[in-house]
């Protein structure tokens, strides 16, 4: 996944614009994530947080999922890392997973995403799987960005607390 600012067109429709920002911002992610140990990436914030760079990872394949595939499409397939008893199991539960397979896991959702996105309209609509709400692949795609955004955030604070490094 390799997507730099500079790949984000200017001036394009709407699908196209939303679709290359979100690229980016996953390609982003991806970019806090190269170069360290699997250690490193399992490596939490500060106390009492148990966010790490892995944890997000796990957290965005499972929120790729939630929106495309289960409240988009309505696939009958469920979370991989968190569970209805376990919220956060995302976060908390990496420390035996193998980096490789969670890294895959997420480009998996996100090509799954892709090929979703490529086969709707962006007025087509799906329906929250917990409340009911009915929301647009157009809503989908802001929200995915929003998302990625946040957490992108939180993975520049923690690459910069493991090794110094900053920037996308």
């Amino acid at each position: 996944m390799t997507a730099s600012y500079d790949d984000i067109p200017r001036e394009a429709d709407e699908r196209a614009t939303l679709t290359a920002f979100l690229d980016w911002q996953r390609a982003t992610l991806m970019r806090k994530c190269e170069g360290l140990s699997d250690e490193q990436l399992r490596e939490r914030a500060a106390p009492p947080s148990t966010l790490s760079l892995l944890g997000l990872v796990r957290h965005m394949a499972d929120v790729e999922r939630w929106w495309f595939r289960i409240n988009l499409t309505g696939e009958p397939v469920d979370q991989r890392y968190s569970t209805d008893e376990d919220e956060d199991g995302d976060f908390d539960n990496l420390d035996a997973d193998d980096v490789a397979t969670v890294l895959a896991h997420w480009q998996a959702e996100c090509e799954r995403a892709r090929a979703i996105v490529a086969s709707h309209s962006l007025e087509d609509k799906g329906k929250n799987r917990d409340t009911g709400r009915v929301m647009s692949l157009r809503w989908t795609l802001l929200h995915m960005i929003e998302e990625y955004s946040r957490h992108n955030g939180h993975a520049d604070l923690l690459r910069q607390r493991i090794d110094g490094a900053v920037g996308y």
